[in-house]
């Protein structure tokens, strides 16, 4: 009745045994991993993204592998420059690993040996520059030393994305003494700046100058033109008037021609016309007269006439 009972429970203690067993050497690969498997202490597999088995007792992960890209930021190492200068240098480098076989096989502590590795780099990088090329020369500097470790790290199965100088620290003596060479560079700018602001000004001070000066010419000549126009213009209009009058003038002369014909005056009267004419004529003012004889007659009658009157009156008296 005993061994009846027995048999069923060593029965379920093994199925539970072997479902123990069977669930613990399942493995699951979750994304951007990937596990290096042994088998009897050989290289069997590497297990990507998935479900996975392994047999009992014999496989064995040897090394679960990060695909992703890792940053490592080293500590700061002292090198020395070309013209010895000694400096504190902190890098930081990006890789990934792309064969997980060979990074697992490939070198004993994979980070040490990429952190000594780009210490040893960079001193020698380093040491063919002097200090100001050193601190300006960081694409050069970065770019050789992915190269460098890219190159070195392939063997171990890692692939070196992007290498940067994070902090460069001179000693403290030649900071100070860049301190002060960028003071002296900023107060030699400044004065640069000034001066050619005062040059600018001048320049534009005078070029004002200049345009006013122009303009004022322009100005005068303007006027000077517009003065000589006026002039002009009041003479042409002076000139028309004194012909407008010469015009009346012979006009008046002509009608008074005209009208004495008409009128058909005897020889006396126009005789008697003619010395007041040279009357208003002489007028004081002219100091000889010619008089035609017909008017030297008639002159000389009416002074007889006026010398018989004075007689007459005389007489009378």
């Amino acid at each position: 009745m005993m061994e009846t009972a027995i048999g069923p429970i060593i029965l379920i203690v093994i199925v539970i045994i072997g479902i123990l067993l069977i669930t613990s050497n399942i493995r699951i690969v979750p994304q951007a991993r990937a596990y290096v498997i042994e088998r009897l202490g050989a290289y069997q597999a590497t297990w990507g993204v998935g479900l996975h088995f392994k047999i009992p007792l014999i496989d064995r992960v040897s090394k679960k592998v990060l695909l992703k890209e890792i940053v490592i930021d080293f500590p700061p190492q002292p090198v020395i420059t070309k013209d010895n200068v000694t400096m504190q240098i902190d890098t930081v480098v990006y890789f990934q690993i792309t064969d997980p076989k060979l990074y697992t096989y490939g070198v004993d502590n994979p980070m040490s040996a990429i952190e000594n590795l780009t210490a040893t780099t960079l001193r020698n990088l380093i040491g063919e520059l002097e200090l100001d090329e050193t601190l300006t020369s960081r694409d050069i500097i970065n770019t050789k030393m992915r190269s460098i470790l890219d190159e070195a790290t392939d063997p171990w199965g890692i692939k070196v994305n992007r290498v940067e100088l994070k902090n460069i620290l001179p000693p403290q003596e030649i900071q100070n003494a860049m301190e002060k060479q960028m003071k002296a560079e900023r107060e030699r700018r400044e004065s640069i700046l000034r001066a050619e602001g005062e040059k600018t000004s001048s320049v534009l001070v005078a070029e004002g100058r200049k345009a006013a000066a122009i303009l004022d010419a322009e100005a005068e000549k303007q006027a000077a033109i517009l003065r000589a126009e006026g002039k002009k213009e009041t003479a042409i209009r002076e000139a028309e008037g004194e012909a407008e009058a010469i015009v009346k003038i012979q006009k008046a002369t002509a009608e008074g021609l005209i009208m004495i014909k008409e009128a058909n005056p005897s020889s006396q009267v126009i005789a008697i016309k003619s010395l007041e004419t040279f009357a208003k004529v002489a007028d004081g003012k002219a100091t000889k007269i010619i008089i035609p004889s017909e008017i030297q007659n008639l002159a000389g009658l009416v002074t007889s006439l006026s010398e018989v009157v004075k007689k007459d009156d005389f007489l009378k008296k």
